[in-house]
């Protein structure tokens, strides 16, 4: 400590006293309101066994005091510990030299190999203004990524640039589902990968590493984690590095993958923020600036014209399954596809368990995926739907009872339930099956021959678990 007092007084700054530590906040006193450091500002100082504390500044109280969030473990901070202001907000490392590796929200390394060589730093929070665009300048160009899972690509297509959520309560598959378009999308189409893990499990991020590693495409992705076991400020700000990641990766002209898991897990962090921070919550106990929090990170998730393209995949916890939860209810405000994970069809074996008359489309428009694409995808979603209806009449007084052409209908129904059931890469030590990528036309082709009643001779579980009809 002694050291850091010298440092400043060579350095002619003023240093700050820790008076009052509250879990994460952390009090700083300054002798003047002109050395107290500007909101978002970061200051550093040291635990009493040597340990480096980042803090950020969060808010400004009367008498030069500036009140922060740690975005480490306070764990050993004395009170009357000397704190130094940075004169800046975080920034991180950017450029090719992060490839491969895994990082915190600070831009440090996690996977114990050196930090980062880089010889550019961008500060992770970016002026309220931003870009503006004008629409008149933005081409209408619509180009469809192909994800190699059939229910995907034809009820819910992905365009470059567009944003996609992946709802769904505990142990609903949100991860693996996540593993496998990362895996599908970067293995087919070679572009840049962001994986940001928000407030999950030490595990998850684990088997995550081993899993890309095994795939041989570390090379392509950039691992950023805030895990659950970090304090709130790690939580919320790792999803601001992850995506300043992506964008300067995107002014380079370059196509960007960016993957959360789990947006949820930042509202959370938010509200865990404002809670100690003394803010009065909203009438659901969430934050009141929830909106404004969700709105900073999404709007940041954007293609520019002239340059590439930021295309987002992110999961949603959905706390007690309940959609309208404020936080799912802002969350996928601003969302292209909306992809809800049903329990009833993980209990019945459905993977992967989308939901596809919970769930909605804002892509699927016959001039962005062709007349033909469109035309299929309604008559899908049409017989699902009389489906439902004819389900319930069935447990009542059975199949048998039902009209030859109903029971056609819920027949094809059926087989187009199972159709959509798909053996995932990530998930083969699960499973023990292969994994399987089904193009969009072999899924078109499918569908088509299974509504035309091509395969009405064929039984049904027959369709499960396989990818394209040329395995039956």
């Amino acid at each position: 400590m002694s050291d850091l007092m010298a440092d400043e007084k060579k350095k002619n700054q003023k240093l700050g006293k820790i008076i009052a530590v509250q879990g994460p906040v952390i009090d700083v006193l300054f002798e003047s309101g002109d050395a107290v450091p500007p909101i978002n500002h970061v200051m550093e100082t040291f635990t009493i066994d040597g340990g480096r504390i980042v803090m950020e500044v969060a808010e400004h109280l009367p008498g030069n005091i500036a009140r922060s969030i740690s975005l480490v473990s306070t764990n050993n901070l004395q009170r009357f510990a000397l704190a130094r202001p940075l004169g800046a907000a975080v920034e991180v490392p950017v450029g090719n030299a992060t490839f491969g590796r895994i990082l915190n929200v600070l831009g440090e390394p996690y996977d114990k190999k050196p930090p980062v060589e880089s010889d550019r730093r961008l500060p992770i929070r970016q002026p309220k203004q931003g870009i503006y665009l004008n629409p008149d300048s933005v081409e209408n160009q619509f180009e469809v990524l192909e994800t190699g899972i059939k229910i995907i690509d034809l009820l819910f297509p992905m365009l470059k640039g567009s944003k996609s959520g992946v709802l769904g309560g505990a142990g609903m598959g949100k991860s693996v589902l996540t593993l496998e378009l990362i895996h599908n999308i970067v293995t087919k189409h070679q572009g840049a990968c962001i994986f940001t893990g928000v407030g999950e499990r030490i595990r998850e991020g684990n088997e995550f590493y081993y899993e890309v590693k095994h795939a041989n495409l570390l090379e392509k992705v950039v691992m950023i984690f805030g895990q659950m076991n970090e304090p709130p400020g790690a939580r919320f700000g790792v999803v601001n590095t992850g995506i300043t990641i992506a964008e300067d990766i995107q002014r380079q002209n370059k196509d960007v993958l960016f993957f959360v898991d789990n947006v949820f897990r930042f509202v959370q962090a938010g509200a865990e923020i404002s809670t100690l921070l003394g803010r009065i919550p909203s009438e659901t106990g969430y934050q009141p600036t929830l909106a404004m929090e969700v709105a900073e990170f999404q709007e940041r998730i954007r293609s520019i014209p002239g340059r590439g393209s930021i295309t987002a995949v992110e999961a949603v916890y959905v706390p007690a399954d309940d959609l309208t939860d404020p936080s799912v209810v802002a969350i996928f405000s601003f969302l292209d596809n909306v992809m809800v994970l049903s329990r009833e069809r993980i209990q019945l074996g459905l993977y992967p368990a989308i939901d596809p008359l919970l769930s909605s489309s804002g892509n699927l428009d016959s001039l962005i995926v062709g007349q033909r694409h469109f035309d299929i995808s309604q008559e899908v979603i049409r017989i699902f739907n009389k489906y439902e209806e004819l389900r319930r009449i069935v447990a009542v007084v059975g199949v048998d009872e039902l009209s030859r052409a109903d029971r056609t209908l819920f027949d094809r129904a059926r087989k187009l339930q199972f159709f959509f059931t798909q053996p995932f890469f990530v998930a083969e030590s699960y499973s023990g099956m292969k994994g399987e990528y089904v193009t969009l036309k072999q899924s078109l082709d499918g569908c088509e021959r299974i509504l035309d009643g091509r395969f009405d001779r064929i039984p049904e579980d027959k369709f499960y678990m396989k990818g394209s009809l040329d395995n039956i």
